[in-house]
């Protein structure tokens, strides 16, 4: 099944991509989640316009996320959040939480699909994530989730 993905998904492709996937992964898993449209003659004209919108979005180059990832790695992130007893967290620290408080030190807007936290954060203390600026360039941020 030939698919034109919106959305970046790890191991396949970025948005406006036009992938070869089996059926019942394109039909049960990509489609239903808006991460893909069924490539035809007239969805390949949305290519030109998903990419645009995709390159606004993304870094500019390589020089560029490099300095981003020195801004970013050079100063531990401050993640506020709701706690109880013991140091436990009312849910869990979200990459949307992660992304806010990058853009508030930084001074940088990280797209939050980039930013891979690889166990859930439910607990105060200090914690690493990985942001992906760029396709060579990954950044590893220094997080210190406080109480708020």
């Amino acid at each position: 099944m030939k698919l034109i993905l919106t959305q970046e998904v790890t191991g396949l492709g970025a948005p406006g991509d036009i992938v070869e996937v089996k059926d019942g992964y394109g039909r049960n898993y990509l489609i239903p989640r808006n991460v893909a449209i069924r490539w035809t003659r007239g969805g390949e004209k949305q290519v030109a316009s998903i990419k645009a919108a995709r390159s606004s979005r993304s870094v500019r180059d390589h020089d560029h996320a490099v300095q981003i990832k020195t801004k970013l790695e050079s100063a531990p992130v401050d993640v506020k959040v709701r706690a109880g007893e013991g140091g436990r967290l009312f849910g869990a620290v979200t990459v949307a939480d992660i992304a806010d408080a990058i853009a508030e030190v930084s001074g940088e807007s990280v797209d939050k699909r980039t930013i891979v936290v690889t166990n859930p954060i439910k607990a105060l203390g200090s914690h690493e994530v990985s942001v992906k600026l760029h396709d060579e360039v990954s950044a590893t941020v220094a997080l210190n989730v406080i109480p708020a």
